[in-house]
C-alpha cells in the first residue's frame, strides 16, 4: 500500500494553496482531483479579493491569469416593473494594487496546479476518492479510485458537500436552509464592447449585483462580472426558499427570467454562451462552521463551510487560500513534532482564528439571520422603485411636494418595520 506524507483532496483554491506551501516546505505531497483537470469542476463566477492574502502569497499573483481589476461596484433593487441602480467608484480600487479582480476558476486553478506540480508536489486528476481509511479511530489515509492511499495526514478540500470530512465523521449532511445554489452561464463578447458598457477604460473591470425580483423575492440575488473577453451572469438562490416559497418555479427558469430583464439583456446582447453551470454554495455563516480537524485530519475551504454572504459582498476564496495555506502550515509545525494527533493539529483552528478569516466570520455572525428578512427581497425593491418612479415623474397636472411624496410612500404603518429592519444592520 503507496503511502504519502500528506494527501490533498481536491484541487481546488484550498487544496492547491496547501500543497503549494508544503512542497516548497519539502514535504511529499499527493493532491487527488476528480475532475480532468484542476478547474475542471470549479464554477465559481465572481471575483477573488487579494488584499488578505498577498503577504501569505507575496510572489504568486504578480503572472496570474486573473481577468480584470474591479474599479467600478454596481448594485441594483429591481422590482417587478422597474429598477433603481447605485454605483460606486473609488480611488482607491483603481490603485497599483487593487483590492480584487474578476476570475475564471477553470483558467486559474489550472494555473495554480501548474505552480503546485512546479514546487514538487504530485497531481493525481480524473480519481474519485470515495472514503478515508482509519485505525483506532484516526484517519490514516483515503480510499482513491477503488484502491487504498495511507497517509500521515489527510486535508480534505472537496468542496460544500465534502464526503470526506463525512466519512471521517466530522460532518453531518446539512439542511437545507444552509445551503443557496449558484446558476451561472459565461457569455463571450469583445473587450470593446464590455467596456463600453460598462464605462470602462480598457483592461478595468466591474461587478455588479442585483436584489429583488432577479431571484422572485427569495433570498439570494443575481449578479455580473467582467472578464478579459466575457461576462460570467447569474443568481444564487437559498435552497430551502427554492423548496418552500411559492408559487414552485424551476431553478432555470429564474436564469432565464433574469437574462430577459432589459437591465441585463442589454448587458450581454449580441454575446455567446459559452458555459453553463450550477454549484451548491454554504450560506451557514459562523454558527454553521463544523470541527477543522480531527485525528490525521484537516478541512479547508468550502469543505469547512468558509464562504460568507454579507448581500453587498460574496466571499469564499480568499479564506480557501488562507485556510489552505493555514493547513499547510499546521502540518508543518505537526511534522516537526512527529505526530499528526488531533492535540497538534488543533494548532490549526487556533491559527484560523487568530487570521483574518474566523475574525471576519465572528464579526458577522448574524448576517445569515438578517438576510432570512424576506422585506430585503421583497418590499425595499418595490418601495424604493415606486417611490423613485414618483420623484422623477412629471404628471399632467401640478406635482405633489418631495416631502409629501416621501411621506407617502412610508407611512407610520411602516415606520416599525423601518426601524427594526435598521436596527437589524447594526449586528453587521
Amino acid at each position: 500500500m503507496e503511502k504519502f506524507e500528506v494527501i490533498v483532496v481536491g484541487g481546488g483554491l484550498a487544496g492547491l494553496s496547501c500543497a503549494y506551501l508544503l512542497a516548497r516546505g519539502g514535504v511529499e505531497v499527493l493532491v487527488l482531483e476528480r475532475g480532468d483537470y484542476a478547474g475542471a469542476k470549479n464554477v465559481t463566477g465572481g471575483r477573488i479579493y487579494l488584499n488578505p492574502i498577498r503577504d501569505i502569497f507575496p510572489d504568486l499573483f504578480e503572472k496570474a491569469p486573473l481577468e480584470r481589476p474591479v474599479v467600478r461596484e454596481g448594485t441594483t433593487l429591481l422590482a417587478r416593473e422597474r429598477s433603481l441602480t447605485s454605483t460606486y467608484e473609488g480611488r482607491e480600487l483603481i490603485e497599483k494594487h487593487p483590492s480584487s479582480f474578476t476570475i475564471l476558476r477553470s483558467r486559474f486553478d489550472r494555473w495554480l496546479a501548474e505552480q503546485v506540480e512546479a514546487a514538487g508536489a504530485m497531481l493525481l486528476t480524473k480519481t474519485l476518492v470515495s472514503d478515508v481509511l482509519r485505525e483506532n479511530g484516526a484517519v490514516t489515509g483515503v480510499v482513491a479510485g477503488g484502491d487504498p492511499l495511507r497517509a500521515d495526514v489527510v486535508v480534505a478540500c472537496d468542496g460544500v458537500l465534502s464526503l470526506i470530512s463525512e466519512k471521517a465523521g466530522l460532518r453531518t449532511p446539512g439542511q437545507a436552509g444552509g445551503y443557496a445554489v449558484g446558476l451561472k452561464e459565461v457569455i463571450a463578447l469583445p473587450p470593446e464592447k464590455i467596456e463600453d458598457r460598462f464605462n470602462l477604460d480598457p483592461g478595468e473591470g466591474a461587478a455588479h449585483l442585483f436584489v429583488g425580483e432577479a431571484t422572485k423575492g427569495r433570498f439570494g440575488g443575481g449578479f455580473v462580472y467582467t472578464n478579459r473577453e466575457s461576462l460570467s451572469l447569474g443568481v444564487v438562490l437559498g435552497i430551502r426558499d427554492l423548496m418552500e416559497e411559492g408559487p414552485p418555479v424551476e431553478a432555470p427558469d429564474f436564469l432565464d427570467d433574469f437574462k430577459k430583464r432589459p437591465e441585463v439583456a442589454r448587458l450581454f446582447r449580441g454575446g455567446e454562451t459559452m458555459e453553463y453551470s450550477a454549484h451548491v454554495i454554504a450560506e451557514r455563516g459562523y454558527g454553521g462552521l463544523g470541527p477543522f480537524y480531527g485525528d490525521g485530519i484537516l478541512i479547508a475551504g468550502d469543505a469547512a463551510g468558509l464562504a460568507l454572504n454579507l448581500g453587498l459582498t460574496v466571499r469564499g476564496m480568499e479564506y480557501a487560500m488562507a485556510s489552505g495555506a493555514l493547513a499547510a502550515r499546521t502540518i508543518l509545525k505537526a511534522r516537526e513534532a512527529g505526530s499528526f494527533s488531533a492535540e497538534n493539529l488543533a494548532l490549526y483552528r487556533r491559527l484560523l482564528e487568530e487570521s483574518f478569516v474566523l475574525k471576519d466570520f465572528e464579526n458577522f455572525k448574524h448576517a445569515p439571520e438578517i438576510l432570512e428578512n424576506k422585506r430585503f427581497f421583497r418590499y425595499y425593491p418595490e418601495w424604493a422603485g415606486a417611490l423613485f418612479r414618483d420623484l422623477y415623474g412629471v404628471p399632467a397636472g401640478p406635482k405633489e411636494k418631495l416631502f409629501r411624496t416621501l411621506k407617502r410612500h412610508l407611512p407610520l404603518s411602516d415606520w416599525w418595520h423601518l426601524a427594526k429592519d435598521l436596527k437589524s444592520l447594526t449586528k453587521l
